[in-house]
């Protein structure tokens, strides 16, 4: 299992922010595409008044700020120059972090779409739609906000495809802003497979692919959850994909680049359980050899010794 897709996380809501320009994300993107990653997807465009683009909308409605750079415009040409898909992520309001409701996050993104795909939509780079509002179960007004954004999504773009991006329940499933490393109150197997065969029941035709993150289960966990993923994705027609999530959520320090080991573990339980494809969270700050982290470039170098492995194994 290969990793063709990562997120790019320009907000930094909870890793350091690494200051780049143009300079440093052309290069990000040569190392990317070095190891085979053909898909890049703008993990949200604003949160709460953080944005990546000048929104003439969320600035005046949520009073986000006007950014330095616009974004999405350079992450398009990007894409672009270096033959990726770029999937744009929804803007994320903070308000259902608030109030556990995800209803209100219609009402913020419907403009959004328009006016993003009024703006982007010319570029050949843009691929698809990310729907960045993160849940692990049955949540207030989800499978609504799904359904509604993700069928504006596509009719505005003609069909381009959406996905989204959830949690498993489990016992690595604490806030980043925590001292714990876990708890004790992790979801079973079989609610995992009721709450979420549910969800997808009522999103069948709006969201295309389900990328579960895999880093909140135990790594002996991962074949049985994954099983049921893929399961329940089949039965109603979406493709699935795994987050493989590369950087280590068992250090007291959040967070830091994983153990290339760890990482392994997870893409060769989501190739036994046959998913169609891995993305990452996130390559800049945990995998590029330029990243902040030293630790990234070591772990881009071992994953590279991994691609040829793989190789070796395809050409007997």
């Amino acid at each position: 299992m290969k990793i063709t897709g990562t997120f790019l996380d320009e907000i930094s809501h909870d890793i350091p922010h690494q200051n780049w320009g143009m300079a440093e994300w052309d290069r990000d993107f040569a190392y990317m595409k070095a190891v085979g990653i053909d898909t890049v997807i703008l993990i949200r465009s604003g949160y709460r008044r953080f944005i990546t683009y000048p929104s003439a909308y969320l600035q005046k409605e949520f009073g986000c700020y006007q950014p330095p750079v616009d974004l999405v415009d350079m992450y398009l040409q990007l894409a672009e120059k270096y033959d990726m898909k770029f999937y744009f992520g929804l803007y994320d309001s903070g308000h259902y972090w608030d109030t556990g409701n995800l209803s209100s996050e219609i009402d913020s993104n419907r403009f959004v779409i328009d006016e993003v795909w009024q703006r982007y939509g010319h570029y050949k780079s843009f691929g698809g739609w990310y729907l960045s509002m993160e849940i692990s179960r049955r949540t207030k007004g989800a499978t609504e906000a799904f359904r509604t954004l993700g069928m504006q999504c596509k009719e505005v773009s003609n069909g381009l495809p959406t996905f989204i991006s959830p949690w498993i329940d489990g016992k690595k499933a604490v806030m980043a802003a925590s001292g714990e490393l876990t708890k004790e109150d992790a979801v079973s197997l079989s609610e995992h497979e009721k709450e979420w065969s549910e969800i997808f029941d009522g999103i069948q035709g709006a969201v295309d692919a389900v990328a579960f993150q895999d880093g909140h289960i135990d790594y002996h966990e991962l074949g049985d959850f994954f099983a049921v993923n893929k399961g329940m994705a089949d039965k109603f027609g979406l493709q699935c994909w795994t987050n493989a999530e590369s950087f280590d959520r068992d250090m007291p320090i959040k967070f830091l680049p994983i153990k290339f080991e760890k990482l392994r573990l997870k893409l060769e339980a989501a190739r036994k359980a046959g998913y169609e494809k891995a993305i990452t969270f996130e390559f800049s700050h945990f995998m590029s050899p330029q990243s902040a982290y030293l630790q990234a470039g070591h772990l881009y170098n071992r994953y590279k010794e991994y691609l040829e492995y793989l190789e070796h194994l395809e050409n007997g």
